[in-house]
């Protein structure tokens, strides 16, 4: 499975994410943010977290304006597989691959602690290695967390089973206590917790490795 992990200003969990797909068997490329195309034969694209651009105007919103934002649409467009992680669902969000917005943590705290998760659904390439109800922990480090989406979008979500993950207990105001939600096709998946530190022992947990092994089996097999 070839993995592609963008680099924009500001991005401070690349090598992270790059490190923790190499390790669950990928072949990672890494792509900086005004590159144009993506590497011949990616299967995935994962946009990691930080603060890109400083999170000037709203986060995510000026890296999604980025030369690489366009081949990143047309990706997941033909059916790649996305991942996108804090500051890459803020992303993802802005380019309308997911629906809502991330807006700031009730209290206008920054949260940075390991969270407890619930897996909201089994059935995608990410959360296939979990069982549905499964509680994992991840750590979280955001302040901009707090996921909204409207009543009406809420209901498609629960209706299509695109809640991936929600937080056990809320942290940070976010609807339904949101974690993370996948697209339509079930091939873009946007989190804000942050597995790629939670796959190595070292760090303390491994529950993001399964994350990452599920999602290169699911794409090789696919």
């Amino acid at each position: 499975m070839k993995a592609a992990v963008i680099t924009f200003p500001g991005s401070n969990c690349d090598r992270d994410l790059a490190v923790a797909l190499e390790q669950a068997g990928a072949s990672v490329a890494r792509v900086w943010h005004k590159d144009d195309a993506l590497p011949a034969g990616t299967d995935l694209v994962a946009v990691p977290g930080g603060f890109s651009f400083g999170d000037y105007l709203r986060c995510g919103a000026i890296a999604a304006q980025s030369p690489i934002a366009a081949a990143l649409r047309a990706h997941a467009e033909r059916g790649g597989y996305v991942l996108g992680i804090c500051n890459g669902f803020q992303v993802l969000t802005e380019l309308k691959l997911l629906p809502g917005a991330l807006m700031r943590n009730t209290g206008l705290t920054f949260i940075c602690k390991p969270a407890r998760l619930t897996v909201a659904t089994a059935d995608s390439a990410f959360t296939a290695g979990y069982r549905k109800g499964q509680q994992i922990t991840v750590p979280v480090a955001h302040h901009d967390g707090n996921y909204q989406v409207t009543d009406e979008t809420l209901a498609e979500l629960r209706d299509q089973d695109r809640i991936a993950f929600t937080y056990a207990p809320a942290i940070n105001g976010s609807v339904a206590d949101i974690a993370g939600v996948l697209s339509n096709n079930r091939r873009v998946l946007g989190l804000m917790p942050h597995p790629e530190r939670a796959a190595d022992p070292m760090l303390g947990g491994q529950d993001g490795t399964v994350m990452f092994r599920s999602l290169v089996a699911q794409v090789a097999h696919a």
